[in-house]
């Protein structure tokens, strides 16, 4: 049966859909069957990969009942790839799906039937822990946490790990914290080495080793409706990502994390960054 993972943080500007992208692109370019869910009714994934904003039927359909994941799914271009397309009507979700019985659990029961079929399902999560979100985690197997390389950092991913011990309680006590990832990293500036250093000192077990760098070919790659891998394939995002596919999958097996013990540790770091930061200020 295939891994699920929720590519989420509910802070916003991250590289959450560039990271589902991506990875989704360079396991389907080792040769697996790979599903993308979008489920951010911004659909920035489903139109960075060339498909219709207004595609049917579409992410909402399946969480509504209206159509099955295997009937919403489509290819997306590159060999292997697979997308369920987001849609603007997931607007609507967070008041619609509380009205519906085991609301929280319709994405899980959705993707059942077609997990044998994929060797890898990224869910694309919105900016927000609202259902939709709550669906996805509920759904999936492994969480990875995509994280700007910026002040906010510490102080977001603090409040995500605390949903996800809660998700971890109350639906999905399988849930696995697969790791964070640190992306729009500015090797050039200071700011970006300290929060990289503030995390691999907290997250130790947690942080991927892979960077994923600020590149100019990430972000236009969307414009081509490729992944980077294929729009810029010697580019230093590309490579970046393709590392990051291999370490996942190195990482598959890992021994799961409680997240319950690395919040006050994570709070403890944040407080210590603002007083470093504002005695450098001061300075």
């Amino acid at each position: 049966m295939g891994a699920v993972y929720a590519v989420a943080n509910q802070k916003g500007g991250v590289g959450k859909t560039t990271t589902a992208i991506n990875l989704a692109a360079c396991s389907a370019d080792a040769g697996h069957q790979v599903l993308l869910v979008d489920l951010d009714q911004q659909c920035n994934a489903t139109v960075s990969l060339g498909v219709a904003r207004d595609a049917s039927p579409s992410a909402y359909d399946c969480l509504v009942g209206e159509a099955s994941v295997a009937e919403a799914a489509q290819p997306a271009g590159p060999d292997n790839l697979w997308i369920v397309p987001a849609s603007r009507d997931l607007a609507g979700a967070a008041v619609e799906l509380p009205r519906l019985p085991n609301y929280e659990t319709r994405l899980r029961e959705r993707l059942g039937p077609v997990r044998e079929r994929f060797a890898l399902t990224l869910l694309d999560c919105p900016p927000s822990l609202g259902p939709v979100t709550v669906n996805a985690l509920a759904a999936a197997d492994r969480v990875i946490v995509p994280v700007q390389a910026e002040y906010l950092a510490l102080e977001g991913l603090v409040d995500f790990l605390g949903t996800l011990e809660l998700i971890r309680r109350d639906l999905n006590p399988t849930l696995v914290l697969t790791g964070v990832v640190i992306t729009m990293h500015d090797e050039r500036t200071r700011l970006a080495h300290d929060v990289e250093r503030e995390l691999r000192q907290h997250l130790p077990e947690l942080v991927f080793k892979t960077v994923i760098p600020r590149n100019i070919r990430v972000a236009e790659a969307p414009s081509f409706g490729l992944p980077v891998i294929e729009h810029a394939p010697a580019s230093a995002g590309s490579s970046a990502y393709r590392e990051l596919a291999e370490e996942l999958a190195a990482r598959e097996e890992a021994s799961d994390v409680s997240v319950s013990r690395l919040t006050p540790t994570l709070e403890a770091g944040e407080d210590k960054s603002k007083a470093q930061l504002e005695g450098e200020d001061n300075g």
